[in-house]
């Protein structure tokens, strides 16, 4: 694109000079250099996710949904992505699925939900809340690496089988490893259900349960 320009704007130059113009020496054109890197800063990032068209779900949402919680949270929950309400809030987990979240972190890790950040894998709400296809899960990635490596907590927790398979390199069943400890780079992921699974389906809360009791223990450990 540059070469051409400059090819352009050479031949019109000396046309100029066949006509008996001077001129003097002209700068190349340089493109004006855009720095792909996201910002390590959280605010500055949340303006870049609320400004975001990489994928077709910004054609859609009413709000991103960025997250939100504690910069210095030792845990990180991770979602899917969010749903009608959470569209319409911009906020994560605030509908009943945010409901049943917040009981768990307060009647079982003992914690409140300030105490830790919630967010999810991607940012806007998929038209009747389907779940993200590959291009915009893997769009939407790097903000969630950001966000991890801002925050850097010791525990994230991946709630359902979506937010399991975009942070980890293995095609892992969430019935089979929920509530096991999986070492991620400077990190330890802990599976478990999803809040609305749980809603569909109750007798698996206390699997969940479970699994949170082994997220306590480990956040103990790492805060004791």
């Amino acid at each position: 694109m540059k070469n051409l320009y400059n090819a352009l704007q050479l031949k019109q130059l000396y046309t100029l000079r066949l006509l008996g113009y001077n001129y003097s020496s002209l700068a190349p054109y340089k493109e004006e250099e855009i720095s792909l890197q996201l910002p390590q800063n959280m605010q500055e990032l949340k303006k870049q996710v609320n400004n975001c068209h990489l994928c077709e779900l910004s054609k859609y949402r009413k709000n991103a949904v960025f997250g939100e919680g504690s910069l210095e949270a030792k845990i990180m929950f991770v979602g899917e992505a969010p749903g009608e309400t959470e569209d319409s809030l911009g906020r994560p987990f605030v509908g009943k699925s945010g409901e049943l979240l917040n009981t768990m972190i307060e009647n079982v890790l003992g914690l409140k939900r300030e105490d830790i950040y919630i967010t999810n894998i991607v940012k806007c709400r998929p038209p009747k809340n389907a779940e993200p296809t590959p291009e915009e899960a893997n769009t939407c990635l790097p903000f969630l690496k950001k966000q991890i490596e801002i925050i850097k907590p010791k525990i994230i927790v991946t709630l359902g089988s979506v937010a399991l398979k975009y942070l980890t390199t293995n095609e892992l069943q969430i019935s089979k490893v929920r509530g096991s400890i999986i070492k991620q780079d400077d990190f330890t992921i802990i599976p478990t259900f999803h809040p609305s699974y749980l809603l569909r389906n109750p007798s698996a809360k206390k699997e969940a349960f479970e699994d949170l009791k082994s997220i306590k223990k480990l956040y103990n450990e790492i805060t004791s």
